[in-house]
């Protein structure tokens, strides 16, 4: 994975003049085919005025948590802490929402527009033990480009 070329893509990809949509659905694309241990990548943000999450752009199998209460999963957790969450074995955790027999990890990283925590990217592995710091290195580099979407 070179990061500071997945970098300048997403830089990239935030610059163009196309609608949020578009340039998360890109987002995700590019994570998932440019990343092998990247299964599962999407965004979940902030539904209105509810403590709940709404899953928007994603791309990898679909799933049936399209809306998470605050606090409940590793997303639902990440909501209310307003800290990154790495999971390296999705076994080992109470307070998972399980997306499949197949995740054995998951890393998420919150969104922040002025200190808000609008959203999340959500990134599930099929390894076990896989997440590095480059990895939330880049994951906090996205969410700081996609903040300055909103």
């Amino acid at each position: 994975m070179e990061i500071e070329k997945l970098k300048k893509k997403v830089d990239s990809i935030i610059s163009i003049g196309s609608t949020t949509e578009i340039k998360l659905q890109e987002i995700c694309n590019l994570l998932e085919s440019e990343i092998s241990y990247y299964d599962w990548v999407g965004f979940y943000f902030k539904n209105g005025d509810k403590n709940e999450l709404k899953l928007a752009q994603y791309t990898g199998e679909e799933t049936e948590h399209t809306i998470i209460p605050f606090g409940k999963g590793i997303c639902g957790q990440v909501a209310v802490s307003n800290e990154n969450f790495v999971v390296q074995d999705v076994s080992e955790q109470d307070n998972y929402i399980s997306c499949g027999w197949k995740v054995k990890s998951e890393i998420v990283i919150p969104i922040f527009v002025k200190e808000e925590n609008i959203g999340q990217i959500d990134i599930d592995s099929h390894t076990a033990n896989v997440f590095t710091d480059q990895d939330e290195d880049l994951l906090e580099h996205i969410c700081r480009k996609v903040a300055t979407i909103f």
